[in-house]
């Protein structure tokens, strides 16, 4: 069998991956080259490619690229513009804020005290005057800042409901777990890919979340530490589970207690907890590959 090693699968190599698909080409996804032997052999295409190949015949290269051709491509496509909206909308709120804070008093002291709601209602209804003067060019300022919030946060909402209808469509077993809600679901279904088959075990899901456990034991010390690597955004969709665990989950809350008796500290029981919450999802995350949405019968608009 011919057997294709590729890397960047998802980023600028999706359209030849996707390419090499179209004609049932075994394509495996291959890691960057070593940093240390980069700065040894140089950098070329050429050598990346030999590189490639030969990671491919020896078999240290066996990861299965995501296919992204269902609907777990759709909720990562949306959840590009949700994060983006979120960003600007912080970023949009921020400066509302500061420019309050050198506004003329008289300005300011209409604002002040006000939530973050009620200050961007305020202000968009401003009625700027003439820009020469500060303070009618403030009002401006505020008013544009403020509309531009309601116009994200109308986008937010949009793209929540969007997302929503397919995550409930796609994993409703996911959903149903305590602690899980449409937004981690959408993360974790992301990290899975439409193929999560490919995962072929519990603890290369944790490896790829980055929750499984690292050895750092020295002399007499035994213990194990956090893992830096992975899907930080996987990792941090677990340890939101956990921490509604952890305040409202009777179960977890007994292990918390036994295990602080026993001497860990709050961290090392939460990698735990993350590890523990990453083998119990794969099976359910595994199950949603089978069902595939009719598109159709939902509520997002063509």
């Amino acid at each position: 069998m011919v057997a294709v090693g590729m890397e960047g699968t998802g980023s600028y190599g999706a359209g030849l991956f996707q390419h090499l698909r179209v004609h049932r080409l075994q394509v495996i996804e291959v890691d960057q080259p070593d940093r240390r032997a980069r700065r040894r052999t140089g950098k070329s295409d050429p050598t990346d490619a030999i590189a490639a190949a030969r990671a491919v015949q020896a078999g240290t290269a066996t990861g299965t690229p995501k296919t992204r051709d269902g609907v777990v491509e759709s909720i990562r496509a949306l959840r590009v513009a949700r994060n983006g909206a979120i960003k600007a909308h912080t970023a949009a709120i921020n400066a509302l804020r500061q420019t309050i804070i050198t506004a003329p008093a008289h300005l300011r002291q209409q604002l002040v005290g006000q939530g973050a709601k009620g200050l961007v209602d305020t202000c968009a209804r401003f009625r700027p005057g003439d820009v020469r003067d500060p303070e009618q060019a403030t009002k401006a300022t505020l008013r544009r800042l403020a509309r531009r919030c309601q116009m994200l946060a109308a986008e937010l909402a949009e793209t929540d409901k969007d997302l929503k209808t397919l995550i409930v469509a796609k994993a409703p077993d996911l959903l149903a777990v305590h602690g899980v809600g449409t937004h981690i679901a959408g993360q974790l279904l992301i990290t899975a890919g439409d193929n999560p088959e490919r995962l072929k075990s519990e603890a290369s899901f944790a490896a790829l979340c980055g929750v499984s456990p690292l050895l750092a034991s020295s002399g007499k010390t035994n213990r194990h530490r956090l893992n830096r690597g992975g899907d930080r955004a996987a990792n941090s969709a677990l340890h939101r589970v956990v921490i509604v665990r952890m305040k409202s989950h009777p179960q977890t809350r007994a292990y918390v207690e036994r295990r602080t008796a026993q001497g860990l500290s709050k961290r090392e029981i939460i990698r735990c907890l993350k590890r523990y919450v990453a083998r119990e999802l794969l099976p359910i995350i595994k199950a949603t590959a089978q069902n595939e949405p009719d598109l159709k019968l939902t509520s997002i608009a063509a």
